[in-house]
């Protein structure tokens, strides 16, 4: 009988705990919840936002966001606490753009946690070789950035980098490129938080020569790049 009793009570302290640990949870993620409410302050938003819970990350970035059939996803890159999804608007002519949006897995399936993009007409006076956009990192946010992302427009281009000041040298990171479509390649690279400005961007031919180059002085800059840039 003791026996029974013991295992009784044990069953019913995991079940409390369970149901304990799940309500913190839900309070947590819930639209409005307490991970709102620290996003809302890291945005600098005086009110906190909602953001709804999707089934999966496309639809929690379309709640959010609110639904535009004019963007299409052309890439997904897994990251660790969720997915960065790359989406593209093919109905605008003669501008290059660039959606970036992050959603994190949670129990209750995902939810939008930061990203933007950008929109750059073309140029009757230049070609644009690559194009650009820094979203920084938000504070006391755990999130895959800072990160800088953008088109690769000019086949000259075949090998993108970071450069972020370092303790005693520079710090350089690779950016990935991946190819979206015919002749269309997208790169990105996630910097270490310790990153501060300036950045600098260098594009490189094929032979690793630099043929393209910008500093950047703003976490939230965006532009485009022409071949000869120094």
């Amino acid at each position: 009988m003791r026996s029974k009793r013991i295992i009784r009570i044990t069953a019913i302290v995991i079940l409390f705990l369970l149901i304990s640990c799940i309500a913190l949870v839900y309070v947590n993620d819930r639209p409005g919840g307490l991970a709102d409410r620290r996003m809302s302050k890291a945005m600098g938003m005086s009110e906190t936002i909602h953001i709804p819970i999707g089934k999966t990350a496309e639809e929690a970035i379309q709640k959010f966001r609110g639904k535009d059939n004019s963007f299409h996803i052309i890439h997904q890159e897994p990251v660790d606490g969720g997915i960065i999804l790359f989406k593209q608007k093919s109905s605008q002519e003669n501008n290059s753009n660039l959606q970036m949006e992050y959603a994190r897995k949670i129990v209750f399936g995902w939810k939008w946690a930061w990203g933007g993009g950008y929109s750059i007409g073309e140029s009757s006076q230049f070609k644009s070789a690559l194009d650009y956009m820094s979203i920084p990192e938000l504070n006391n946010i755990s999130t895959p950035f800072p990160m800088l992302f953008g088109h690769i427009l000019d086949p000259a281009i075949q090998h993108v980098t970071v450069e972020v000041e370092g303790d005693e040298k520079p710090v350089v990171t690779e950016a990935k490129l991946v190819e979206v479509g015919p002749e269309s390649i997208i790169w990105f690279v996630s910097l270490p938080s310790s990153a501060t400005i300036p950045y600098e961007i260098k594009g490189f031919n094929d032979k690793g020569e630099l043929v393209t180059h910008k500093q950047m002085d703003d976490p939230n800059d965006s532009g485009s790049m022409v071949l000869g840039e120094r």
